[in-house]
């Protein structure tokens, strides 16, 4: 499952990505076919990248799903609120990837 995010707002999502959080409920779905159960579990990687773009911590997780998805939140034009993407998983088990080590910081 592509997805890359770095936290900085200028992430690109790749369309698959929201296609797969949409199967658990489709709003647009006739009755009784609003929840896809079929091949709605997926093993992800999850990369955490520090402040210099680089590697630093990674997990894989087994057969998960999205419970609960907000890709755009409430907007107030009167506000100073920062859009923020959400995302809930469930998950069937996870590890952390031991390979990956955080790159040592070079003093200057």
């Amino acid at each position: 499952m592509p997805f890359t995010g770095s936290g900085t707002g200028n992430d690109v999502i790749d369309p698959a990505f929201e296609e797969w959080a949409e199967k658990v409920w489709d709003l647009d779905a006739g009755f009784g076919t609003e929840v896809s159960l079929a091949d709605f579990r997926k093993d992800i990687s999850i990369e955490l990248y520090n402040e210099a773009r680089q590697l630093a911590k990674a997990y894989h997780v087994y057969r998960c799903w999205p419970s609960s998805y907000q890709a755009l939140p409430e907007l107030d034009s009167n506000s100073e609120g920062v859009a923020i993407e959400s995302l809930v998983l469930q998950h069937e088990g996870w590890q952390r990837d031991l390979d990956v080590v955080e790159p040592t910081e070079v003093s200057n």
